[in-house]
């Protein structure tokens, strides 16, 4: 699998839990903390596949540094939104606002990622390059769930 078609695998698990995550109630107390955690999960070994191999690969391109260094910056908001969330009580009428937040911020950087980032990527990467950072991706990503 090449390195795109693995992040927006990722994109498309994440847009299901943000989904997931709006719909939710104070009431829903068990579901909010699970997904919160599954999110984060997974949003951490997503980040660091991005932030350790793809976003090096593509950062010494002219073209691509400007996204690539916005895409650091964008995952260390969602981080902070993230640890808020953590600290606040799934009961709290503030947790689903901040949820919101959460959304709203990893929609964007999806969009900015697969609107602009991808299409500099295929055009800076040949196929084979694209395989070889993917199968990097894959095998770190595996070793960071098995850590988790």
């Amino acid at each position: 699998m090449d390195a795109i078609t693995l992040l927006k695998d990722d994109h498309r698990r994440f847009k299901k839990m943000l989904e997931e995550g709006e719909e939710t109630t104070e009431r829903a107390v068990k579901t909010r903390k699970e997904l919160l955690e599954r999110l984060a999960a997974e949003l951490k070994a997503h980040e660091k596949i991005e932030e350790e191999i793809f976003y090096p690969a593509l950062k010494q391109y002219e073209k691509a540094k400007e996204i690539v260094l916005e895409g650091y910056e964008e995952h260390h908001v969602a981080d902070l939104i993230v640890a808020e969330l953590r600290a606040t009580d799934v009961r709290d009428e503030r947790w689903g606002a901040k949820f919101s937040v959460l959304k709203e911020n990893l929609e964007h950087h999806i969009e900015e990622e697969e609107e602009d980032m991808f299409k500099k990527a295929r055009a800076i990467l040949d196929k084979a390059e694209l395989m070889a950072l993917g199968a990097r991706m894959q095998e770190m990503k595996q070793r960071a769930h098995k850590a988790a």
